[in-house]
């Protein structure tokens, strides 16, 4: 072994020249019994020997299915809606939270029923089986349970993850954004819902995304029609997650179905279709309140009177027009106990007036009351109702929009583009742009000297300007308003500076930043 040590930390002479260990190595390793001397062979093997074939190996340039990239201008708009979606929450009352993107698996499987499978798994470390989130609404009543938290208006704006189908065409992702608003806490009936509706009413109508529709229901009204027509207990979700596919197929497709592969009665089935078509708004609550069956179902009167009192705070509230009681909707969430709701954008027509735009549902939820309960060792419930707003498929009709307008998006907030009259002037600008930044304007600067603004060039608005050229372009790029061109004389408050305007629009307000 000491004879192994001497080898490895000298060099070997052959024929007068130093031997790197290494070689002197390889010799020594003729023997079988040197094992050990082999294994640090390869620690001592070059790096570049060793990883040669794995530079070789070209990597794939694209994203993950069901993910994208986006680009500053997609940002630039996205921000803008983030920016208004939480003005709105925080109009309401609402406090921000954060939770970790994975959770403890046991606290997610069960909660989602036939949507569990769609949950992303990771791989075991440590002993602790985890997944990644699935939706907010989940780790929030996670966190009230865990921090003895009975009263919260919270919104929640991240991303959530599932291994669903994905339609990149239609705003439908595995990786994508939620935004949530919900109200923890006792509160009179229809109080906190009736808010949730109204946050969801005043998004849709500040976005500007063309006529929307409102759908509302109950899981009692849902449950109690099923029990009326004869449905058994048993199959109550697995029928409600058939029924929630109204919107997309015809009730004949429904029917197939349920009785074709969930097994139920065509006479049920029939039953069930009499009442699940129908919508309308408060004549219909009226009505079903008077039907034989349905008004000696304690589950579904209960459900009727609570969605009778909504419309009467919806009407106070002046947003009826946009409200449909439907009672085909079944959102497929196995944790919802009460008043459920969903928005759609109505289908339009795009500018070429070739084809029909729909995303489908751009905002849901609804009533959860018994969620905190799983999570807490006493089952004590605690009164939730909630929203969440689908950011991906709002995105995706305003990006259609974009696309077919003309108007600039703006991907900074420069108010000031510095540039030089002349070469040489690096100083000077360097001067008047820390003089800017200290007093809280945003600043850009030309970045070559090569180019001053004293030749004549086209800019980008199509006019010739003397001094404008690579600076002005270079401005107008910048979404800059104003573009400050320091002379040669020492930059003060009195001379050395030219002012011309750019000619953007839409830029923060110059003159309160200069005041400040």
């Amino acid at each position: 072994m000491n004879c192994l040590r001497c080898l490895v930390r000298s060099s070997v002479l052959c024929r007068g020249q130093p031997l790197a260990p290494f070689y002197a190595l390889r010799a020594f390793t003729t023997h079988p019994q040197n094992e050990m001397v082999e294994e640090m062979e390869k620690l001592l093997t070059p790096r570049a020997q060793s990883g040669t074939n794995e530079r070789k190996k070209k990597l794939i340039t694209k994203t993950p299915k069901g993910t994208r990239d986006y680009s500053p201008k997609q940002m630039a708009v996205r921000e803008k809606i983030f920016s208004l979606i939480i003005s709105c929450f925080k109009r309401h009352g609402a406090e921000a939270i954060d939770t970790p993107v994975f959770e403890l698996k046991e606290n997610l499987m069960g909660q989602y029923e036939e949507e569990a499978k769609l949950i992303y798994d990771l791989k075991d470390y440590g002993g602790e089986l985890l997944s990644l989130r699935y939706d907010l609404t989940v780790p929030f009543t996670r966190y009230l349970a865990m921090n003895n938290i009975t009263n919260m208006k919270r919104y929640h704006i991240a991303k959530v993850y599932r291994r669903d189908e994905a339609a990149m065409n239609k705003g439908r992702y595995r990786e994508f954004y939620q935004c949530d608003f919900d109200i923890a806490g006792q509160y009179d009936p229809m109080i906190p819902d009736s808010e949730c509706l109204k946050i969801v009413h005043e998004i849709l109508s500040t976005l500007q995304l063309g006529d929307f529709l409102i759908k509302i229901s109950d899981w009692r009204i849902l449950n109690g029609i099923l029990e009326v027509c004869g449905v058994p207990d048993n199959k109550y979700r697995t029928i409600c997650s058939t029924l929630d596919k109204l919107d997309k197929a015809s009730w004949e497709d429904v029917k197939c179905e349920m009785v074709g592969e969930k097994g139920l009665a065509p006479e049920v089935a029939d039953h069930i279709g009499k009442y699940v078509q129908l919508r309308g708004g408060l004549g219909l609550v009226e009505q079903l309140l008077q039907d034989p069956k349905l008004s000696q179902n304690k589950l579904a009167t209960e459900g009727l009177e609570d969605i009778k009192l909504l419309f009467e705070y919806l009407t106070l509230f002046g947003i009826t027009d946009q409200i449909s009681f439907d009672l085909s909707l079944a959102r497929g969430l196995d944790y919802y106990t009460g008043v459920i709701y969903e928005a759609v954008l109505l289908q339009q027509q795009n500018d070429d007036q070739e084809e029909l735009v729909g995303v489908g549902s751009v905002a849901g939820g609804g009533r959860y009351d018994g969620l905190v309960g799983t999570f807490n060792p006493k089952r004590r419930k605690v009164p939730c109702v909630g929203l969440s707003i689908g950011i991906e498929r709002i995105f995706y009709v305003i990006e259609q929009k974009a696309k077919a307008s003309t108007e600039k998006v703006r991907t900074t907030e420069t108010q000031v583009f510095v540039a030089a009259a002349q070469k040489h002037f690096l100083a000077e600008r360097l001067m008047l742009i820390s003089e800017l930044w200290d007093s809280g304007i945003k600043v850009l600067r030309l970045k070559s000297q090569s180019h001053p603004v004293g030749l004549f060039e086209r800019s980008p608005m199509g006019q010739v300007h003397k001094g404008g050229g690579r600076a002005l372009e270079e401005a107008w790029q910048s979404s800059a308003c104003f573009m400050f061109t320091p002379g040669p004389e020492p930059v003060t408050k009195e001379n050395g500076v030219d002012t011309k305007p750019v000619g953007n629009t839409g830029a923060p307000d110059f003159q309160s930043s200069q005041q400040q």
